[in-house]
């Protein structure tokens, strides 16, 4: 019965099916038990599972992967619009200095738990960026000497933390009197997909031309990155994007959920129980670091609290949009902080990293040399 299942020596074709059925699986229950992003994290738990059954091989091609993070790009660069660039304008340096504090803040908790811990400084600094969950788990791929297992833990229990936590938070007696009685209801209009072309096509042609000379250039996730620019750009200044059904972006969740979940390698993980409790520890370290800053924002602008919390929080920017929507804050406010800080993560952190890793391999070899000499 075991040889009947045994996937180990199946073709390409068959362990991608395979894949494909027991992601989708995953996705499904997620969303049934009204798990968060369910269509990322179904799939991602689904073949984690599953992979490591014996004899079990499963196949995901990269470029499903790339599809789904140039579809949820062109998704982010349409909602940039003169209002919200108009918003970054004038708020820029307040933006600018803001996101850095988080930033710094965030490399000092790294340096803490790479000490106590005995992660790997670039490790632990890649897993307490505040970026998007998927974004940084690809561009942790991308990036050689660091534990790819031990990033994507950190984030995903990160993302955990913030969707389940911060409805709590912002619907908490703290923000009452900030609230509306009634909160609006969110509808997503559905529009017959008829309406999508041709103009779709042409989105979808130029986000992936720009993908591709992205990747030329070493754009950090240019496959998401690079659709987010020049989808931005079209929508401003050339031909405004219509938003995609929800249906799509699920789609491209489950794409970039499926790939990142059969990176995941648990039992290559030291220490499961010390990394457990550490990645507890700086996702609700973050949001405390984030609701201070968020402080010195509403006071600067004379905003509201719930605005200004929402606008610096680690989570989505989707995600951030929806609770700012329900509890009625300012929704160009947070929609343009999260947006300036997720372009701050993509071009300044990875020239960071670079250098942290050059210095930590320099670091290496030194401590190599010099034991080689004292024998």
């Amino acid at each position: 019965m075991l040889k009947k299942w045994d996937l180990s020596n199946q073709s390409r074709t068959i362990q991608f099916i395979a894949a494909i059925i027991t992601a989708f699986i995953g996705g499904l229950l997620f969303n049934l038990i009204k798990v968060p992003i369910p269509w990322l994290l179904g799939p991602m738990a689904a073949l984690l599972i599953a992979s490591r059954f014996k004899n079990v091989n499963f196949y995901w091609p990269v470029g499903m992967r790339d599809t789904g993070l140039m579809i949820v790009g062109y998704s982010i660069g349409i909602s940039f619009t003169k209002s919200s660039v108009s918003d970054i304008i004038s708020q820029l340096p307040s933006m600018l200095i803001l996101t850095t504090l988080i930033v710094l803040a965030c490399a000092g908790m790294a340096f803490v738990i790479s000490k106590w811990s005995g992660i790997d400084y670039p490790t632990a600094l890649t897993s307490s960026i505040p970026g998007g969950l998927s974004q940084i788990v690809i561009f942790a791929e991308e990036m050689k000497g660091i534990d790819l297992t031990i990033v994507t833990f950190f984030h995903v229990t990160r993302v955990l933390i913030v969707v389940f936590l911060l409805p709590f938070v912002v619907f908490s007696p703290i923000f009452l009197k900030e609230r509306t009685t009634g909160s609006a209801e969110i509808v997503i209009n559905s529009m017959p997909w008829n309406h999508f072309f041709p103009d779709i096509i042409f989105f979808a042609v130029i986000c992936f031309f720009a993908a591709l000379l992205g990747k030329k250039i070493k754009l950090p996730a240019p496959y998401f990155l690079a659709p987010v620019m020049v989808a931005a750009l079209l929508n401003l200044f050339v031909l405004k994007g219509l938003p995609l059904p929800p249906s799509v972006l699920d789609t491209a969740q489950f794409m970039v959920g499926g790939y990142i979940g059969l990176l995941l390698k648990p039992e290559k993980m030291k220490s499961k129980k010390k990394i457990i409790s550490f990645a507890l520890i700086s996702g609700l370290v973050m949001v405390g670091i984030t609701m201070a800053f968020s402080l010195l924002l509403t006071k600067t602008y004379h905003l509201s609290t719930i605005t200004g919390f929402l606008s610096l929080a680690p989570g989505g920017m989707d995600q951030m949009g929806i609770i700012a929507h329900e509890v009625n804050a300012d929704l160009s406010t947070v929609t343009s902080y999260q947006l300036f800080r997720m372009l701050y993560i993509y071009i300044a952190v990875p020239p960071l990293l670079r250098l942290v890793l050059k210095l930590s391999i320099r670091r290496k070899n030194n401590k190599s040399i010099n034991l080689h000499i004292k024998r």
